[in-house]
């Protein structure tokens, strides 16, 4: 059997980083991913590789267009394919939305909803010519039920929700799954810089009365890779009830 070739966005820490070991604990091909944490992202990769599994740590700006054509290159170049993307790199840039400057709602529109694009329009190319993929991005419950004081985030992520189920129609001939899941709140970089009144509140809202777990997360995104009849579907993992 063909070991898959694997990119995970923003993969050097967090739920990234968790994707990233799952899937190169599994007998994955992984680029590890990254845009400033280049030690993090290194590390990552020989994690992977103690553990038997093949990666690479790759720098690219998710925002521009020429880093992703150079990262996707790079994945061909070296193992001939790119079998599974999954779309992870995000940023928050929070504030009232009569308060927020443009400054913020680009960075976090360029980085959340225009990265996972020019991602998804990269790969798709190798993917067309192989007959065969799957991309799943990381989206949000905000993207589905807002968020105060984040306007830009739940922006983003519901206009993710929409970019998979559309790709998914259009991908779809060329037998590529697109697919999208809402991982919870999660403890990580991003989820911990939240104030303890927004976790208080997370947690209440919560059916388990607690948070995701991002190695349980991680986990089910491997698992839907492996799924062969499933597309343009937004699995939700977050307790909080839609």
């Amino acid at each position: 059997m063909l070991k898959r070739v694997v990119i995970v966005t923003g993969a050097s820490r967090g739920l990234g980083r968790e994707i990233a070991l799952q899937f190169g604990t599994t007998g994955c091909r992984v680029v590890v991913n990254y845009r400033e944490q280049e030690g993090d992202a290194r590390t990552v990769a020989e994690d992977i590789q103690r553990r038997g599994g093949e990666a690479i740590a790759v720098r690219a700006d998710v925002r521009l267009p020429d880093d992703i054509d150079s990262m996707v290159g790079v994945a061909l170049r070296r193992w001939g394919s790119v079998d599974v993307l999954v779309n992870n790199a995000g940023v928050t840039r929070d504030a009232l939305a009569v308060r927020m400057d443009e400054a913020s709602w680009d960075s976090v529109m360029d980085t959340n909803l225009k990265g996972p694009f020019l991602c998804m329009r990269a790969v798709s190319r190798a993917m067309m010519d192989q007959r065969s993929g799957h991309i799943i991005s990381i989206a949000s419950i905000a993207g589905v039920r807002g968020r105060e004081g984040q306007a830009n985030y739940a922006a983003s992520k519901a206009g993710l929700i929409g970019l998979t189920k559309t790709a998914a129609q259009e991908l779809g001939r060329s037998n590529i799954q697109v697919n999208c899941v809402l991982p919870g709140y999660l403890p990580t970089d991003m989820g911990a810089a939240a104030p303890e009144s927004v976790l208080a509140h997370v947690t209440a809202e919560n059916a388990l009365g607690r948070t995701s777990n991002a190695a349980e997360v991680a986990a089910f995104i491997l698992h839907v890779s492996l799924m062969k009849h499933v597309s343009g579907q937004v699995f939700n993992l977050d307790s909080r009830v839609l």
